[in-house]
């Protein structure tokens, strides 16, 4: 919607709605519905940007009274192109036969639903939205994204999204089993992030990117096998522990004396041909402990995975290390979860593309075969994909060759990146502090610009202070000190209509805070614990606050711009993640650091961070500085704490001078008081 186009709307607004003269002036007015012109240019731009949400909102297509899913389009030399990711919410969504969300395609030109017609579910309804006409805490975010009726809670990514899809679909049909089973034990299934657990990342990132990469060029002259499905094979040969695995390890050995084939395993497990190429599915009677046990989990009744029978004695006799190991069903062990939906249609378009330009490679993937093949047993995988339109199939697997052409390379694991180094080291720091000086480094703190400044908490509503998050009296004095820190240097560098981003949220202490104290700034609070930020809402909502948004997503998935990034005690390499999303916006910041210890090389960040330091020490060294930098707790020795400060001090050196490389000032200064915090570090950066 242009402006013109908006300006007259608002006119439209104004006429239709004239103030009566007994409307309060100021910034409260607009909530009470009532605009004229004149007061529209005296009103904060901040209420201006909302007015004109509320407006766009009512004459676009988007319903403001349901949640909206928004989905990613591409368009590519003309045709339109359905990513991985958009697939695999659409698939969810099927199965789970949720209609509690308005689905939308977020498209840069019309006529994208009636393209991808044969890939959307038939049983959802589907529209489209053109991608300038998306609200703004959608655009500020990767898709896909749900956002609720208010337009101001926003989920972002692949595996929060469709967490959120399942824990809604079970809220409103508690008894769908069946989808709740999902989210795996304790409701954990992909629930850690991306940045700190490989396997999210694996799934969520990884795979789908690498199948698209392959389906872009399918035809390469030197066809490589992608490092993620090559993970994801290995995994599968890995045994699964689950709950109950004692119990259904002493059954799966009976069962192996009944069929006396406990000898001749591993053997028949070499020479068996993947399922793809065995006959017909085994029946009820054949299956295996595993596969019974995993479509018990998926049974209306509930049915035991195994029989109640007590195991005969000299079965019960044999120690648990002696027991056969459970192989996986599924993706993540028996069950089918969460992973398994993300995963089928990755797979399946790549098998697909395998199937038609290098058959021979299905040689390599006799376990990504045999699950690809169990999926399709599942009644409700085989209703879903029908409504995709993803049409299973058992691939073609050649008889082995050793001539064979061209034979596709595979790339060995260590060709990912290197893993985190989990050494310990031994020793104090020492030796590391003597080599930093010997290069002319050393911990430097500028003095605090306002270190008297202090909210005035006594005046302050009580959802404002950081007692109503039920800490106790000692920890809310810190807590606000901390606060006090931060809103003072923040209100150093924010100006009026600045958009202010609170990275790792947590309850919204932070957030909170600077929304009331600076009514004319856009807050943003992006947290991953959709628990804490659901906390926070609830105490903006108490306040009645107009000025603040939230977004459960990782870090990653926030690319909106904004003038001032601030956290409050991000842990390790968060800090950092916060530092670089700060640097690419070229926006201020202001962080306090914290979990030194937890600090390591990661695919986006290697240590030391800047030349300097990398010049003068090793990984390994730098480490060691990290680990002794958590040493600041008050029951420490005074040296030892001392010390501590030092290589706190020195680390974040290292990170001001990575960030002074992109034309920042940065300063690394001290919390006033000290006390109120063992980590009272601040970073204050300030762009060119």
């Amino acid at each position: 919607m242009d402006d013109t186009r908006i300006r007259l709307l608002v006119g439209v607004f104004f006429t239709e709605h004239p103030i009566p003269s007994n409307t309060p002036r100021g910034p409260k007015f607009i909530d009470s519905g009532f605009l004229n012109t004149d007061e529209l240019y005296t009103c904060s731009v901040l209420h201006y940007k909302s007015l004109i949400h509320q407006i766009k909102m009512k004459h676009s297509k988007l319903n403001p009274e349901e949640s909206s899913l928004f989905l990613e389009v591409y368009n590519v030399n003309g045709a339109v192109v359905l990513p991985l990711h958009s697939s695999i919410a659409l698939f969810l969504l099927s199965y789970t036969e949720c209609k509690s969300f308005q689905v939308y395609l977020l498209s840069d030109q019309p006529g994208s639903v009636e393209a991808l017609a044969g890939s959307l579910p038939k049983s959802l309804a589907v529209s489209e939205v053109k991608r300038e006409e998306a609200p703004a805490l959608v655009a500020a975010c990767r898709l896909p994204a749900v956002l609720e009726p208010n337009g101001r809670f926003c989920r972002a990514g692949l595996a929060v999204v469709l967490r959120h899809v399942i824990q809604t679909t079970c809220r409103l049909e508690p008894q769908r089993r069946d989808v709740s089973s999902l989210l795996g034990f304790k409701n954990t299934c992909l629930k850690a992030c991306a940045e700190v657990s490989r396997w999210t990342r694996l799934c969520e990132l990884d795979i789908p990117s690498e199948v698209e990469d392959h389906l872009r060029n399918p035809t390469e002259a030197r066809l490589r096998l992608p490092v993620a499905l090559l993970q994801l094979e290995h995994r599968l040969a890995e045994p699964v522990k689950v709950h109950n695995d004692d119990k259904l390890r002493r059954h799966k050995l009976q069962q192996q004396k009944n069929s006396g084939k406990i000898s001749e395993e591993n053997s028949e497990k070499n020479s068996q041909p993947p399922e793809s190429q065995q006959e017909d599915p085994p029946n009820k009677s054949q299956r295996g402990v595993e596969m019974s046990a995993a479509l018990a989990k998926l049974s209306v009744d509930g049915a035991p995975p195994v029989p109640t029978t007590r195991e005969r004695s000299d079965v019960r006799k044999v120690k648990t290390t002696e027991l056969p190991e459970l192989e996986h069903v599924f993706a993540e062990g028996l069950y089918f979860t969460l992973t398994d939906v993300v995963l089928l249609p990755c797979i399946h378009q790549y098998l697909i593309s395998l199937q038609n330009h290098a058959p021979h490679v299905l040689l390599q993937l006799p376990l990504l075969l045999r699950w690809y093949q169990r999926l399709q047993e599942l009644p409700g995988v085989r209703r879903t994909a029908e409504d995709c339109g993803i049409a299973l199939f058992r691939p073609q697997v050649p008889r082995p060759c050793s001539t064979q052409p061209d034979a596709p390379r595979c790339l060995e694991p260590d060709q990912e990146s290197p893993a985190p180094s989990q050494e310990h080291f031994v020793g104090g720091p020492r030796p590391t502090l003597s080599k930093l000086q010997e290069h002319g480094i050393e911990a430097v703190f500028s003095p605090h610009p306002c270190a008297a400044w202090t909210l005035d908490w006594e005046s302050l509503p009580a959802a404002v202070n950081p007692t109503e998050g039920k800490m106790s009296d000692i920890r809310a004095v810190r807590k606000r000190q901390q606060l006090n820190n931060l809103v003072a240097m923040v209100k150093e560098l924010a100006d009026p209509d600045h958009t202010i981003v609170d990275f790792c949220s947590g309850g919204g202490h932070v957030g909170i805070v600077l929304a009331h104290t600076l009514p004319q700034c856009q807050v943003i609070l992006i947290e991953n614990k959709e628990e804490s930020l659901v906390r926070a809402r609830d105490r903006s909502l108490q306040l009645g606050l107009q000025n603040i948004s939230f977004i459960q997503a990782n870090l990653d998935y926030f690319i909106g711009n904004f003038q001032v990034g601030v956290a409050l005690h991000a842990c390790g390499v968060a800090t950092d993640m916060v530092l670089d999303r700060c640097v690419r916006a070229k926006a201020g910041f202001v962080i306090s650091p914290c979990c030194y210890g937890f600090i390591q090389n990661t695919l986006k960040f290697t240590f030391p961070r800047s030349k300097k330091f990398a010049d003068a020490l090793t990984y390994k060294e730098h480490m060691i500085l990290c680990r002794f930098a958590d040493q600041t707790a008050v029951q420490l020795p005074t040296e030892r704490r001392l010390i501590g400060k030092r290589c706190m001090g020195l680390v974040d050196l290292d990170r001001s001078w990575a960030a002074e490389t992109h034309g920042y000032s940065v300063k690394v200064m001290t919390m006033e008081p000290e006390s109120c915090s063992p980590k009272n570090n601040m970073l204050v950066g300030v762009p060119a």
